[in-house]
This record gives structure tokens, sequence and C-alpha cells, in this order.
């Protein structure tokens, strides 16, 4: 026995989906703040922290090579080159908000947006 849904079934389903569509269209913009530092690890370690207030390039360095460049300009950070093969990690969006990141996976690079520390205290207290 098929169930059948009647117009206003339909009509109720539709509302429920475009609000959650827009609720994650937000949340996807404006759901976080803009971060105050990039934090940038190779293999796991910590090799910088770097404020988005000052423009900059930053030479990631690798067993003694140049391996990825990542550009701070604008409040934003963008990966401006890389020795990997498949350079997904140049072809990224320049990230700014909390928690957005640009991974390069060959060279283990992993550039993160993170609050500061202002942020950090605000969060603990």
């Amino acid at each position: 026995m098929a169930v059948q849904f009647h117009k206003n079934d339909k009509i109720f389903l539709g509302t429920i989906l475009v609000v959650l569509l827009a609720g994650a269209v937000w949340f996807s913009f404006f759901g976080r703040e803009p971060g105050a530092v990039v934090k940038v690890t190779v293999n796991g370690q910590l090799y910088g922290t770097y404020s988005l207030n000052r423009d900059r390039e930053v030479e990631i360095i690798i067993k003694e090579k140049v391996t990825n460049i990542l550009r701070i300009q604008d409040h934003k950070a963008d990966m401006l080159s890389a020795d990997c093969p498949d350079k997904l990690c140049v072809h990224q969006k320049a990230i700014f908000r909390e928690k957005e990141t640009i991974v390069c996976l060959p060279n283990k690079v992993v550039a993160e947006v993170i609050g500061g520390e202002e942020a950090e205290l605000d969060s603990i207290t």
C-alpha cells in the first residue's frame, strides 16, 4: 500500500527543506568569526603561527628545501605555490575564518586559521 502525499504535505516538506538549506548557507558563510592568526603545521609538528594582520610571504622549508609558500595578504592566507605534483593546495580558496584550512597532503603541510590568544581566553572563561 503506497502512501500518497497531499498538496499540504508537499508544501510543508518544501518549507522545511528551504529553511534547512537557508540555515546551512547562513552558517557556512556567516557562522564563523574571522580569525586572528594562521597556524602552520608540517607533519603534525607546529611550524609557525602568523598574524593575519600583517602582509607577508612565509616560505615553508622541509629538508632544506622550500616546498610551499603561504601568502598572507588583506587578512587572508593563501597557498601561493607548492612543489607537489597536483597543486591542489594552491587551487584552494584563501582562508580567513576560524577553523578553515588549506592542506598539502604530499608535503604534509596544514595551514589553519585560529582565533588567536584573545579568542582562546574568551572560550575558557
